[in-house]
């Protein structure tokens, strides 16, 4: 199903609430696509789509930045983000969102959107251009309000982890999770796909000095969702190694019932989706290069 334009401030807000008013952008687009009560599914969030130019793109990116300058707008989130985190104001965290966005809010948000189309054609010198608010324009990527730079790198990320062979995600996989803190095993941890139904196989010391054995599986898919038999076949396997847990790695993401089977029983499994992998590169640089620009704020194309 196609992807339907709609306001995601709401969601932000409740999504934050959830978690004590403060979270990462990321971790804010994870918990709605979790989140029954969100209005979004996964597939909102994470799906992606070919834009007229022929690039590939997350059309929920949109209202999810739209939706972010708003809340900023209606002083519901802290106009500046410490350590990268994103919180609620004391009038964000305090709001039933029962009548959310109420009237004067609404006003508000239209009054900053012709302000900013003012300061665009200011900017561009012309009287054509382009009005896109939260809730309409065109569906393509190259309105300038929609972009985040930060978005955009880690869409093409996950696309080309699900273009990998079996072969080249296992291994990607084994380097990522040895990034971690997981030593390989030099001979168990290269098991070829299929062998024993594990994709590696390693050890970890934690701070206390203490070693534990790490079944490893990884799943390239496209848009498939893991479900619970393959975590439930996942944890006999790992009997068989004698691990005392595991981590499952995939470019898609977790039923419910998935998550419910990972943390039952004595051993767990450890649940690493598409965003997570995502996350994790980031964190670790991995086979990434940081690139640093500038871009001129309104300050420089308002009139006196």
């Amino acid at each position: 199903m196609a992807y339907i334009r709609r306001g995601a401030q709401k969601a932000i807000v409740r999504a934050l609430q959830s978690v004590g008013g403060t979270a990462s952008r990321d971790d804010i687009k994870s918990i709605i696509a979790e989140d029954d009560g969100s209005g979004f599914t996964h597939d909102d969030v994470y799906g992606t789509v070919i834009s007229r130019k022929g690039n590939e793109y997350i059309p929920f990116n949109y209202d999810f930045n739209f939706a972010m300058r708003e809340l900023s707008v209606i002083d519901y989130i802290e106009k500046s983000f410490r350590g990268g985190k994103v919180t609620l104001t004391e009038q964000g965290r305090a709001d039933s969102l029962s009548d959310f966005p109420n009237k004067a809010q609404k006003q508000a948000i239209r009054e900053y959107w012709d302000h900013t189309k003012a300061l665009r054609e200011a900017k561009s010198g012309s009287n054509n251009a382009n009005d896109q608010t939260s809730l309409g324009g065109n569906d393509d990527e190259s309105t300038d309000d929609a972009q985040d730079v930060t978005d955009t790198w880690k869409t093409e990320l996950l696309a080309s982890l699900k273009k990998f062979s079996p072969t080249k995600f296992e291994r990607f996989s084994r380097l990522l999770i040895s990034q971690m803190g997981v030593k390989i095993d030099a001979k168990m941890g290269m098991v070829v796909s299929g062998d024993h139904g594990i994709d590696g196989f390693g050890y970890f010391q934690s701070d206390e000095f203490r070693t534990s054995r790490v079944a490893i599986q990884s799943k390239r898919y496209s848009d498939a969702p893991v479900g619970e038999p393959e975590i439930d076949k996942f944890k006999g396997v790992m009997d068989g190694f004698n691990a005392e847990y595991g981590i499952f790695i995939t470019t898609s993401y977790y039923t419910d019932g998935a998550k419910k089977k990972a943390v039952q029983g004595a051993k767990s499994v450890t649940l690493i989706d598409g965003p997570g992998i995502v996350k994790l590169v980031e964190r670790y640089q991995l086979h990434i290069s940081p690139v640093q620009t500038f871009e001129l704020d309104d300050y420089y194309f308002e009139q006196d």
